[in-house]
């Protein structure tokens, strides 16, 4: 079986120097790269936290997304692709330094064995994750128990 490793992920953004505020300030991401790409057509952003890469791109005439998919608990009911998830070492930690400058928390749930998951929304509703789990060689040591 060929392996695969994680390579990006992508966010549909209808406000691309908005977007590219909001993931630096809130999150500390840095740009790495802003370019056209006409075959799309789109505005193409790659932002990057560590080993961490993500796609922003803003395409003409977007379509809104349905109220649901801001909901993590209703946007579960919906097929398709959810959230992007990240593993933090403390999970309210992390919350409280988001909220502190002014991030849309949605809430933080306990977990088994002392551990912690919360959602919040970056500045276009797109749903972002925080799991608290540590920083590992083998990601497989990062699966639910």
């Amino acid at each position: 079986m060929n392996e695969f490793w994680f390579h990006h992920v992508g966010v549909s953004v209808a406000d691309m120097d908005a977007a590219l505020g909001w993931w630096e300030e809130m999150l500390g991401f840095t740009l790495e790269r802003r370019y056209r790409l006409e075959a799309i057509p789109s505005e193409i952003a790659i932002v990057r936290n560590g080993a961490l890469h993500v796609e922003l791109f803003q395409v003409p005439r977007p379509r809104a997304k349905s109220a649901e998919r801001s909901v993590p608990d209703d946007d579960v009911q919906t097929l398709g692709n959810k959230h992007v998830a990240f593993s933090v070492a403390d999970v309210r930690a992390t919350i409280e330094r988001l909220r502190a400058k002014g991030a849309d928390i949605v809430w933080i749930k306990d977990l088994p064995n002392g551990r912690a998951a919360a959602f919040i929304r970056d500045n276009e509703g797109n749903l972002i994750e925080f799991v608290q789990w540590p920083k590992v060689d083998d990601p497989a040591s990062r699966l639910p128990e």
